[in-house]
């Protein structure tokens, strides 16, 4: 058995997710108990690709103050050219997370800032800002994502081809053999997510061949979008620990079903109790405002 089946192969209980931290001497107190030795501090692009940097705990009053460092050029779609100022990822400790494949390092989300202000070109800040003004109308934005992926395997020219050889069926979607076959990989995504604490619903195959999906518990929209963002970094680390890849282009095989990323959303009150889109007394169950968000 090698390294790699015998990580995709762990059995037991699946650990606690710790409480959310909301401070930075929280995060020092988990590095503490969990003899955590990094962070790994995260932002996203504007074409949606993380990018990061692996601080050392030792640093983490550096990272509470300054953030970490990046040459927005260099980094991507970022709004920045060659003479611009260096960005700075701050990091929100509320996203923070362990990650189960390497539990000495944690991960964490960022809000780019230059020269002490906001960056307009952050696509977590812009979110940020949209759910302020909803909370200002008394609303929260919570939304639920359906994971979809393929895993496939390069070919001798370069290419990509569906890997799993036997999954041939013309409409294998939730086919029991061909879930069996991945059962190393899919057992451990689930106690990934669930130790993760997202209470994962369920993961299955889906309608096209090495097709995929991962399902977990709605949240808030910048909770899901941080998940989201972490889920497919997740999926990607461990399709490549069974040496093989895992893609979410939206069409990778012109004649297989395409891969969506199916975002489920509603509007509630400001104590996150009450679904503003639900009402019992009509004919669908939902309310003139939902109607309004369906209208656009």
């Amino acid at each position: 058995m090698d390294t790699a089946t015998v990580a995709m192969a762990q059995t037991g209980p699946v650990p606690v997710a710790p409480p959310r931290p909301r401070t930075v001497d929280d995060v020092k107190r988990l590095a503490r108990e969990r003899d955590l030795g990094f962070v790994l501090c995260s932002f996203v692009e504007m074409s949606g690709a993380p990018k990061a940097k692996l601080v050392p705990v030792e640093r983490l009053d550096d990272l509470e103050r300054e953030g970490a460092a990046f040459a927005g050029f260099a980094a991507g779609e970022i709004g920045q050219g060659p003479h611009s100022p260096d960005m700075a990822s701050l990091p929100d400790w509320s996203s923070l997370l362990v990650v189960p494949w390497r539990r000495e390092i944690a991960w964490v989300a960022g809000d780019v800032h230059v020269e002490g202000r906001s960056w307009p070109y952050c696509p977590r800040s812009i979110l940020r800002r949209q759910l302020d003004l909803a909370r200002q109308q008394g609303m929260v934005f919570k939304t639920g994502v359906e994971v979809e992926f393929f895993l496939v395997r390069r070919t001798p020219d370069g290419g990509i081809e569906p890997a799993d050889g036997l999954d041939v069926l013309a409409k294998p979607c939730y086919d029991q053999t061909t879930v069996g076959r991945s059962l190393d990989f899919l057992t451990t995504l689930l106690r990934y997510a669930s130790e993760l604490g997202w209470a994962p619903h369920a993961t299955d195959h889906e309608d096209g061949n090495s097709q995929f999906e991962l399902d977990f518990l709605y949240s808030d929209a910048l909770t899901t979008a941080d998940r989201h963002t972490f889920c497919k970094f997740m999926i990607k680390t461990l399709a490549e620990q069974q040496g093989l890849l895992a893609t979410f282009m939206p069409k990778p095989f012109d004649h297989l079903t395409g891969t969506g990323a199916h975002f489920h959303q509603s509007l509630w009150d400001v104590s996150g109790e009450t679904n503003l889109f639900e009402d019992l007394g009509d004919r669908y169950g939902l309310s003139q405002l939902a109607y309004w968000w369906i209208g656009g």
